[in-house]
């Protein structure tokens, strides 16, 4: 399989970076020695990661707000032009087939961005089902994108790229967008407030050829901020602290939105029909089981599909786990049944292999970092 290569590919490889397989593309595992410099480069100071692979469906003409309300868990009729909005996309039994954002232009002209290459067709079949006119087409290859997050972000972002749409970019708020043009030079941006680092942060979108100018500004904006590059193992470790979740982790198949963490995309008063909808309402009163954060004893990280177990029966499966350097604690995200997801609930973990032994953990609150999300929303 030839991977393909993102616009940034040769900034990143010139910054010494480990490249592997991702959704398709050659991406950025790690950059520096230790993980852990990328990571404290994130949580003091910005970075910048490759989301390229990230899949992306415009999605336009009348039928298109009709059909992503349809698609959708959220209630998108409160989504206003230059608005994001995270969302699931959900199966008639209510399983989770994605999660992702969708980005409104206009009243006829909106952005699906999310993880699967079936996104595409899951849209154009739903569109068929309810008879309405609309265009879809892909254009992951033709808009490639990075993440600059981190407390700094703003400077940077603000020094590397002119405002060029109705809102400036200094003052966009959590989930808003804009367009701009680098500074300088002329190149054509969009700019979101969103991100995957439970920072303050923004994603930068652009054509591919416009990709290595738009990545000199920024890191020229950011030489005096300690910006650093980032990439997949680090990013990993962010993501699990902020209780983010990842496509083939949190759920894998079988999951609704519930049981992986994200029954806030689950709209209560969405009164139009959706896929899902009535399937999600009966869950919704009585999940089988729940997201959960968990702290573990010990320095070892939690591995994904690591049994959790109560008074030695199995009550459910790690998720994701991480050693966190700021909390300086093994943490994880776990599916637990319902009666065993109280705060304070005692559990053990073990591997999945069977072998090792059990280590001690506890029901704690998440986020881990950041909990009511200060940092993101400043």
């Amino acid at each position: 399989m030839t991977l393909l290569k993102t616009a940034f590919h040769s900034r990143t490889g010139a910054l010494g970076a480990t490249f592997d397989e991702y959704a398709g593309y050659e991406l950025p595992y790690q950059f520096a020695a230790d993980v852990a410099d990328e990571y404290w480069a994130c949580r003091r100071h910005a970075i910048v990661i490759d989301l390229t692979p990230l899949r992306k469906v415009e999605v336009t003409g009348p039928g298109s707000g009709p059909l992503l309300q349809y698609a959708v868990t959220r209630d998108l009729r409160r989504l206003g032009d230059g608005d994001v909005v995270y969302t699931a996309v959900c199966d008639e039994d209510g399983i989770v087939l994605d999660d992702g954002t969708v980005f409104r232009f206009g009243p006829e002209k909106f952005r699906w961005i999310g993880y699967t290459d079936e996104d595409e067709e899951l849209l154009r079949s739903r569109a068929s089902s309810l008879g309405v006119e609309v265009e879809l087409d892909n254009s992951t290859e033709r808009l490639h994108n990075i993440a600059v997050q981190g407390p700094a972000s703003r400077e940077i972002v603000t020094s590397a790229i002119t405002d060029a749409g109705s809102r400036a970019i200094g003052d966009l708020t959590w989930f808003k967008f804009t367009s701009g043009t680098v500074a300088g030079a002329g190149e054509e941006v969009l700019v979101s407030r969103t991100g995957y680092s439970g920072e303050l942060g923004y994603e930068l979108w652009c054509r591919p050829e416009d990709g290595p100018a738009v990545w000199d500004a920024v890191f020229e904006a950011g030489s005096s901020h300690g910006l650093a590059p980032l990439g997949l193992n680090a990013l990993d470790v962010v993501r699990v602290e902020a209780g983010l979740i990842f496509k083939g982790y949190e759920y894998e198949g079988t999951e609704d939105p519930f049981e992986a963490g994200i029954g806030f995309t689950v709209s209560k008063a969405k009164d139009d029909p959706y896929v899902g909808k009535e399937a999600l309402s009966r869950r919704r009163q009585e999940p089988a089981s729940v997201l959960v954060g968990l702290e573990l004893e010990g320095g070892e990280a939690a591995a994904h599909g690591d049994t959790v177990s109560a008074g030695g029966e199995k009550v459910g499966v790690v998720t994701s786990g991480v050693v966190s350097p700021l909390l300086e604690k093994s943490i994880a995200l776990a599916r637990v049944a319902t009666s065993s997801s109280e705060l304070g609930e005692s559990l053990e973990v073990t591997g999945a292999d069977g072998d090792s032994a059990p280590v001690a953990a506890t029901v704690v609150r998440f986020p881990f970092y950041d909990p009511d999300k200060t940092r993101p929303r400043s």
